[in-house]
């Protein structure tokens, strides 16, 4: 008995199955991203890319923070363990768990995001100068950073939503390199959303929510270290 236990350990532990369980668990966060966002995703690919449908694009992407949201706390607590796989159990676990804290973020952050964008957009129209962009833009990165790094916190720690805030804003400039990663992605993720489609995006959902974990590593082992017992 105390063989074939120690043969179950190595088999899970060995590094050709961590792979195969890294492959599974990120095929499983796929298959359920796509299904919490599907109904804001498939009218997001039907949208004419117009200025005017920005408040739509907005109301599309409502979905995408709590899923996104779920798979990082997938990711997160889902052990690497072929003899131990949930990772669909432990995704609906942290849906239902930070839903609510959550729609608390990720709701204002698109409707701030929202405005910058339709005032961006309608410059001539207002009769502003074309260096106002520069500004918008600026302010319009600085929340996507502190409304990601909100995301991360809320989506692995229980704390208030006006703590999480705090700290978003505070690990903003305390881990550079996790903002400038941050904001790297985002930039990945539009280009592939501008030069292909939502769709294809959608399509690296895992991918991506794993590389926003990976990147976010030094604040989470900060704010562990630091804010939690």
């Amino acid at each position: 008995m105390s063989d074939v236990a120690g043969t179950q350990r190595q088999f899970g532990d060995g590094p050709l199955s961590r792979a195969a369980a890294l492959i599974y668990i990120l095929l499983v966060v796929e298959a359920l991203l796509l299904v919490t966002t599907a109904p804001g995703l498939v009218t997001l690919v039907l949208l004419d890319r117009d200025v005017s449908n920005l408040p739509l694009v907005a109301a599309c992407a409502l979905p995408v923070g709590p899923a996104v949201s779920a798979g990082l706390y997938a990711l997160h607590h889902q052990r690497l363990d072929l003899t131990h796989l949930h990772p669909a159990r432990v995704f609906w676990r942290g849906y239902r768990a930070n839903l609510a804290g959550v729609l608390r973020i990720w709701v204002p952050l698109l409707v701030w995001l929202t405005v910058l964008a339709v005032n961006l957009a309608h410059l001539p129209a207002a009769g502003l100068p074309r260096w106002w962009a520069v500004p918008l833009v600026l302010v319009g990165a600085g929340a996507a950073a502190v409304g990601v790094n909100a995301l991360v916190i809320t989506s692995l720690f229980a704390f208030r939503v006006r703590d999480v805030v705090r700290l978003a804003r505070y690990f903003v400039l305390r881990t550079p390199v996790v903002t400038l990663g941050h904001v790297l992605l985002l930039v990945a993720a539009t280009a592939v959303a501008l030069a292909s489609s939502e769709a294809v995006l959608a399509a690296l959902g895992a991918v991506l929510v794993l590389a926003l974990l990976r990147g976010s590593d030094p604040m989470i082992a900060t704010v562990r270290e630091e804010l939690t017992t």
